[in-house]
């Protein structure tokens, strides 16, 4: 990864929600964009709602490309959201894999909004079996989470560069916004779908 890449992703990581544990005020914004004008960022969220959100002063943005499951191996570092599966382990839902140099961040595990129930788990690959595709384990401070099931439709992807260029109308984007007590959204960072994927997250 080039010095600059390494900028934008470490720059995007606390953006994409697979990275910290969010404060209660915070509100994870899926959708499309409808338009950026100035620094106001319009986006139609899944749920058919248009959301404006400011964007703070040194905002950042970072792109999502496809990676494989066939390319997880042992002391990887991933973001799997995921849900309890009635056979016991957890079945993915996503899957983003951290540059090697961002190893540790975020790491552990919380209650996640990407479907009812979701968790969201940032950890090492401490093993990789094949069980109806890939199998792993993540381990992280003072835990682990065992048996997580990547099926081969589990979107996977890894960041990417992205510039204010790529947020054209109907492109899919992430953002983690903080609502203000005036109901405003501000967010300075935002993940979008630049390369032909849409951020899973």
């Amino acid at each position: 990864m080039n010095l600059k890449l390494f900028a934008i992703v470490l720059g995007t990581i606390s953006a994409v929600g697979v990275v910290e544990a969010q404060a209660a005020d915070t509100t994870r914004v899926r959708g499309t964009v409808v338009s950026l004008a100035g620094s106001t960022l319009t986006v139609k969220d899944r749920d058919g709602k248009t959301e404006a959100i400011a964007l703070a002063d040194g905002w950042k943005i970072s792109g999502v490309a496809k990676a494989s499951a066939a390319d997880i191996k042992q002391g990887d570092f991933l973001g799997i959201a995921s849900v309890s599966k009635a056979d016991g382990g957890s079945g993915a839902l996503e899957v983003v894999v951290f540059p090697a140099a961002l190893k540790g961040t975020g790491e552990g595990d919380r209650d996640w909004d990407l479907q009812p129930n979701s968790r969201m788990t940032n950890g090492t690959v401490a093993d990789v079996t094949e069980i109806n595709g890939r199998t792993v384990t993540l381990t992280y401070d003072n835990g682990q989470k065992k048996q997580i099931a990547i099926p081969q439709t589990t979107p996977i992807v890894t960041f990417a560069s992205a510039t204010p260029a790529d947020l054209t109308p109907g492109t899919a984007v992430f953002v983690n916004a903080e609502r203000g007590s005036d109901g405003k959204l501000v967010s300075g960072r935002v993940v979008v779908g630049n390369h032909g994927i849409a951020p899973p997250m």
